[in-house]
């Protein structure tokens, strides 16, 4: 593959994965032993809060009454498309049954988890958007109670429009929480909740560790780490739109990578030049975490063809990838390896974190190679069932013997020999020979 690096990165997303797992053990094992007086030591240390934990439903009314009737209309229409795309995935998942062979029935019933702890995230932004995707995609599959967690807004309450976004979105039950001690409350089922079937939502590397560690008690959406964007684009590309979606991700935080993958020289060389200057542009909270991230996380490469960048891009496989190149079905179809794809310059990454439809918490750390992001199966159970007439057990009874007299399993076998005997007296089936040691 010919590939010219413009631009490498000096560090990986990996980096500080250790102390991270470190603090996040630490935390969880204190929740598991102290249970609340722990989470409620943690909130004051780390987010200097001294108040009520569970928001009431008064509290709740008092804080909205407040959100100009804007707000309230943008989150609205972004939470209706978020849902209507969660039960049109929905809808595609069906029950069914089938007769596999005379006689036997088997079949799908899809049900959804009970409970779900849903985490927003709260830090230099207030991120509104990351409360409807896991709360209105549950509520789509079905979920009977969803516990929402967010930390205090600094030093305050939760943010307000993330509270709206919330309750707008359908939560069951609210929490004033975050970090490590949210998603050990959301697994213990403390406050007076339930303990999570399945926990949700992006948040820091400490959040990431602590619902890596409580994975198997519960269930996860992803393994995240720092927000990812790439963007592949040729010659027919605009230099401006392009180095805009990188830095667009760039502000995402610290750690969070944009990578450049280009078909033409002289495109890249001018994304280059405009990112640093796009990024000095930036109110300052911004332009502190775009800098950092585009400095040691940013990367340009610079392919030959374009089956080599989408060769390289699956290598890559990305969080969020975009595609500013001509012949758009082309790479539609080519391209196998990212958490979401966005199609043209009229498409970007915004868009999909903020409104579109599809869900923003995506696989990251290249995880895209196996997984996909958060949506409505995360949060269903295909659960199987099968029932048999008696003569659709004869046959089952005797391959069902044999094997497992092949495979050295005597016990499961006579529960085969059981059924012909009792409903078939007589027969002559070949059922193997008796497993003897």
């Amino acid at each position: 593959m010919a590939v010219t690096w413009l631009k490498r990165a000096a560090r990986t997303p990996a980096s500080n994965e250790d102390a991270a797992r470190e603090v996040a053990g630490r935390m969880i094992a204190a929740v598991e032993a102290e249970g609340e007086a722990a989470v409620r030591r943690f909130a004051r240390e780390l987010d200097k809060w001294d108040g009520e934990i569970l928001v009431t439903k008064e509290e709740i009314a008092r804080i909205i009454a407040a959100i100009p009737a804007q707000a309230k209309e943008d989150i609205d229409a972004a939470i209706a498309n978020v849902r209507r795309f969660a039960e049109a995935q929905r809808d595609s998942i069906r029950d069914f049954e089938i007769e596999v062979s005379p006689g036997v029935m088997a079949g799908q019933r899809v049900v959804p988890v009970n409970v779900v702890g849903a985490y927003v995230p709260t830090g230099r932004y207030a991120h509104i958007a990351s409360a409807y995707m896991g709360i209105a995609t549950a509520k789509a599959a079905g979920v009977r109670h969803v516990v929402a967690c967010s930390a205090p807004y600094r030093g305050g309450p939760i943010h307000p429009l993330v509270l709206y976004a919330m309750q707008a979105a359908g939560a069951d039950t609210i929490l004033t929480l975050g970090g490590v001690q949210a998603i050990a409350a959301l697994a213990l089922g403390l406050f007076g909740g339930r303990p999570a079937d399945v926990i949700v939502g992006p948040g820091n590397k400490y959040v990431a560790e602590a619902k890596r560690m409580l994975f198997g008690r519960v269930g996860i959406d992803v393994f995240a780490g720092p927000s990812e964007v790439q963007v592949i684009a040729d010659a027919t590309a605009d230099a401006e739109i392009v180095a805009a979606d990188l830095v667009g991700q760039a502000e995402h935080g610290h750690e969070s990578p944009a990578w450049l993958v280009a078909l033409d020289r002289a495109l890249a060389e001018r994304v280059m030049a405009r990112v640093p200057e796009l990024i000095a542009a930036l109110p300052p909270t911004a332009r502190d975490a775009a800098e950092a991230a585009w400095r040691d996380y940013g990367e340009v490469a610079l392919c030959d063809t374009r089956e080599e960048a989408a060769e390289l891009s699956d290598r890559y496989a990305c969080e969020h990838l975009e595609v500013q190149c001509a012949d758009l079905p082309w790479w539609r179809e080519r391209l196998t390896n990212y958490g979401s794809l966005f199609l043209g310059e009229e498409s970007t990454v915004a868009f999909g974190d903020k409104c579109s439809g599809p869900n923003h918490v995506l696989p990251t750390k290249a995880a895209a190679r196996y997984s996909a992001g958060l949506s409505v199966h995360k949060f269903l159970k295909p659960l199987t069932w099968q029932s048999a007439t008696r003569e659709g057990a004869k046959r089952l009874s005797e391959v069902t013997a044999r094997i497992s007299r092949l495979e050295g399993m005597e016990a499961h076998a006579r529960t085969a020999d059981l059924r012909l005997a009792r409903w078939f007296p007589g027969h002559n089936l070949p059922l193997g020979e008796p497993v003897e040691t």
